[in-house]
């Protein structure tokens, strides 16, 4: 990027919202995993069964799919900011209560799962209220570096499971709380909503996208790749510890391995869409995926042999991730803000299936690869549903645009 350019998006938007956003959803993507990278912990002092330890780990995957329509409705109707500070609050309540009074059960433990699914819908919340700063020529470049924030699951499994050793991991509850209230300072003092809002999303804006054939695609394609990462990201530290004995920190550390390769590839994946069109990327990603997926289900002898096939697996997902939103503002111009928050409810969605089904798995068959192999198969599903729609697609996604311009 030359220097003119480079003023030229640091004074057409809001530095400070841009990191107040970051902040706020970096911190809130560690909260919202952290109960994999502590699931070792949590299971041995609790006595969790297989299925019990899938349902752990998936249930703040699907509340925050769920809440994600939640909190876009809550900043469409009160403002970004003060929705960002409303979910917040409750997400270091949460904690600090399990913290404070403990975590006696499973019941409770799911309770504070779902409170943790107020931080995953973070994204519903933090992208647009960076984003709308920005002019269209800059939203892009805006939305890459708030929606970075995803590497913080990287973070809780670096960080969590070390922790959980050396303090307790309820006490990680209470450490958790007190970084995310220094976050929620910077975020009450350097976030602000942009001028000029727009219209309202209401109901009849969600039914109307929803009677559009095309969503339900959407839905699957992003249902598999960000559900596969962060069913993966939830899942990996009691999958690498119960299949290959690995201590709760080593666990940690390999899951962060391949999180990362994940998070990080996801604007690769939107630059290689914008290269060579995203049905192309996605007709690549989900078949290498789906091999990756296989490949491990049949429990490969070694750990390193195992994290090869989960990192290019990630690599798949991640860059898989990118080339779907390379897509959804093609096909829906007018209709992105539904659209983000409905697909991002179904990758959640995916994201419980994955870790759920692990877990049920494991427990009524004594392997994983069942679990494994279903979600292969709903990659190659989506492989076989993006050759479908290939060509009616780059007919109708083109219109409106100059010849050229975009690649479908």
């Amino acid at each position: 990027m030359s220097q003119a350019q480079s003023k030229s998006f640091l004074q057409s938007g809001h530095t400070p919202t841009l990191l107040a956003a970051f902040l706020y959803f970096d911190l809130s993507f560690m909260c919202w995993v952290l109960l994999g990278p502590l699931g070792i912990q949590i299971a041995k002092a609790l006595h969790l069964d297989p299925a019990h330890k899938g349902l752990m780990v998936a249930t703040p995957v699907l509340a925050g799919a769920i809440l994600r329509l939640f909190n876009g409705a809550m900043a469409d109707r009160i403002g970004g900011k003060k929705a960002g500070i409303v979910a917040q609050s409750i997400v270091i309540l949460g904690l600090a209560a399990a913290w404070f009074f403990g975590i006696p059960g499973f019941s409770a433990l799911l309770g504070l799962g779902v409170v943790l699914g107020m931080a995953g819908a973070s994204f519903a919340i933090a992208l647009p209220l960076a984003s709308r700063w920005y002019p269209v020529e800059h939203k892009g470049k805006a939305m890459g570096i708030a929606g970075a924030g995803n590497s913080g699951t990287v973070l809780a499994a670096l960080f969590a499971p070390a922790l959980g050793l050396a303090f307790g991991w309820t006490n990680v509850f209470g450490l958790t709380a007190i970084l995310m209230s220094v976050v929620l300072v910077l975020f009450i003092l350097l976030a602000k909503d942009a001028p000029g809002q727009g219209p309202k999303i209401s109901a009849r804006d969600y039914l109307s996208v929803l009677g559009m054939k095309d969503t339900y695609w959407f839905m699957l394609f992003y249902g598999v790749t960000f559900g596969g990462f962060v069913g993966l990201a939830s899942s990996l530290p009691i999958y690498f510890h119960t299949q290959y004995a690995l201590a709760p920190v080593d666990a940690g550390y390999a899951s962060a391995a391949c999180v990362f390769a994940g998070s990080m590839v996801r604007p690769l994946g939107g630059a290689l869409a914008d290269r060579f069109g995203g049905i192309n990327a996605l007709s690549f990603m989900y078949p290498i995926a789906a091999l990756a997926l296989v490949a491990v289900s049949f429990g490969l002898p070694t750990m390193p042999m195992a994290l090869a096939g989960f990192v290019i697996a990630m690599l798949a997902l991640g860059m898989g991730n990118g080339a779907v939103f390379q897509l959804v503002p093609v096909r829906y111009i007018k209709e992105i803000g539904v659209m983000t928050g409905i697909v991002g409810c179904a990758g959640g969605i995916g994201g419980f299936y994955l870790a759920s089904s692990l877990g049920f798995a494991k427990q009524w068959t004594g392997s994983y690869q069942a679990g494994f192999l279903i979600f292969a198969g709903l990659a190659l599903v989506a492989f076989i549903g993006i050759n479908i729609v290939r060509n009616e697609w780059r007919i109708s996604f083109s219109r409106g645009y100059a010849e050229g311009s975009v690649r479908i």
